[in-house]
């Protein structure tokens, strides 16, 4: 393994990053002090030292792995990303786009002209570029698609034919083929004068003349068994298959549930079209996490760090809105008792313990019930188990706690009638967030919407409003 492709662990990385911001600095910092001095040949000596700053730090990238850049790039403010870019050597453009994130890729790319995208993207494998292709120019999409042969061609218009989310998207056409009436002795002759194998590869996919796969024939069987035995004795025939419309989450399960490192993936006729590898499907998953976590915040879509102010603002305006109405409307729950607090004024300053009580738990509802739904455990027969029991913990949950905040509130305004409010306050809150927790998502999973997207939001809403409505309500109805 060379140089440029040792895995450095987080903190060597966190290392570079700083390494790289002062060199950065230190450049500025010299740089100006040139600019500033009254000396012969300024011109040529400021360009001298802006050349020996840059030389040390494009020596530093190239030392780094293209992910250890992309990272690099994804914390470094817009200006200094395109300065660090343009120091990245060419033939590494492509490797280190593909590793970061899509948003920072916008950035990048929309600092590179036609040819420099056609250059970054003619060492790819075609299922890379199909990873790029959404993020290319129309224009060098088109060009791209005419320099590759006929194969390289078919195979990416059929990547790009697939949604985002199945195995299609996923999968690469990197692989192994052999046929199960050559013996082990063969294959191994085979391997020895390829010299080497596709990244991941822990099986051959064993097919017929027609490329329909027969079987798979692992690494591990191929060493251990008598390399005079066929493969069609020794292959394995029940390998785990996919199609490329299957789910990518369901694909992701199945690597998870099987521990695998790659499977095949074939057509309705069983024809072997591309493989999904472990790498593919971590990349998936952590892509599907980092969604559902901006979705559960009231994020449209993955944002840059150091976007501008208005797209950012563009990007979180969505769900504030919303927020702005639910919280007008809990405004308006509280107007309705304005009478009641002005007799009580200790009720506001317990009403939001209520209502913030509420928020938590039927987050952790949510969390709960979004979590399984991604992971399919949810089946329309466990549905109404799942909702009594989180009633049953809401239940338990509200008498304890709010036991515990009514003795509090007893100890503090020495009222019996004000703690056993806010005792039964808390208890039916807490009832009435799981409610919502459970329904929030299941609804939305019915109707085909992903249950995390403004989930949190609404359910923080739903509990403000009905918290003040509940424990003022009672206030009014058992004090006054």
């Amino acid at each position: 393994m060379s140089e440029t492709e040792e895995i450095r662990p987080k903190e060597s990385l966190q290392e570079s990053l700083q390494q790289v911001v002062d060199l950065l600095n230190r450049q500025r910092l010299v740089e100006n002090l040139v600019h500033k001095q009254d000396m012969p040949r300024h011109e040529l000596v400021e360009n001298l030292v802006h050349k020996q700053n840059l030389a040390e730090l494009q020596l530093k990238l190239d030392k780094l792995h293209p992910a250890d850049v992309a990272h690099i790039l994804e914390a470094l403010p817009l200006q200094d990303r395109l300065l660090v870019w343009d120091l990245v050597k060419a033939e590494r453009d492509g490797e280190i786009l593909l590793e970061v994130s899509d948003a920072v890729r916008e950035t990048l790319i929309a600092d590179m002209d036609s040819e420099e995208l056609l250059a970054a993207t003619e060492n790819l494998d075609t299922d890379e570029i199909a990873d790029l292709a959404p993020d290319l120019p129309k224009d060098v999409l088109q060009e791209l698609m005419e320099s590759l042969d006929a194969q390289n061609r078919a195979r990416l218009q059929s990547a790009l034919a697939y949604p985002e989310d199945t195995v299609g998207a996923l999968m690469d056409f990197d692989m192994m083929t052999i046929r199960d009436d050559i013996t082990l002795e063969v294959v191994l002759r085979y391997l020895r004068r390829l010299g080497e194998m596709p990244p991941h590869t822990d099986k051959l996919f064993v097919v017929d003349r027609d490329n329909v796969l027969k079987g798979v024939l692992p690494l591990k069987r191929l060493l251990v068994h008598d390399s005079e035995a066929s493969v069609a004795a020794v292959m394995a025939n029940d390998a785990v298959i996919f199609h490329p419309d299957d789910d990518a989450g369901d694909a992701a399960q199945a690597f998870e549930r099987y521990d695998l490192v790659t499977a095949p993936v074939v057509d309705r006729q069983s024809r072997l079209v591309g493989r999904l590898t472990v790498d593919a499907v971590i990349d998936y998953i952590r892509e599907a996490s980092e969604s559902d976590m901006l979705s559960m915040a009231g994020l449209r879509e993955e944002e840059d760090l150091f976007a501008t102010v208005w797209k950012s603002v563009q990007n979180r305006w969505t769900w504030l809105a919303v927020n702005l109405v639910t919280a007008f409307i809990a405004s308006r729950v509280i107007g309705l008792f304005e009478g009641s607090i002005e007799k009580i004024v200790a009720l506001a300053a317990l009403m939001p313990i209520v209502a913030g009580v509420g928020g938590n738990s039927g987050n952790q509802t949510i969390t709960m019930i979004v979590r399984a739904l991604a992971l399919g455990q949810v089946h329309i027969s466990s549905m109404k188990k799942l909702f009594f029991k989180e009633l049953g913990v809401s239940l338990l949950n509200g008498l304890i706690w709010g036991s515990m905040l009514g003795g509090i509130a007893f100890l503090l305004y020495h009222n019996v009638k004000l703690g056993l409010v806010m005792t039964a306050a808390m208890t039916l809150n807490l009832l009435l967030a799981a409610l919502m927790g459970v329904a929030i998502p299941l609804t939305m999973h019915k109707f085909g919407r992903d249950p995390a997207v403004g989930s949190s939001v609404m359910i923080t809403a739903v509990t403000d409003s009905g918290g003040f409505f509940i424990f003022l309500g009672l206030a009014t109805l058992f004090l006054l």
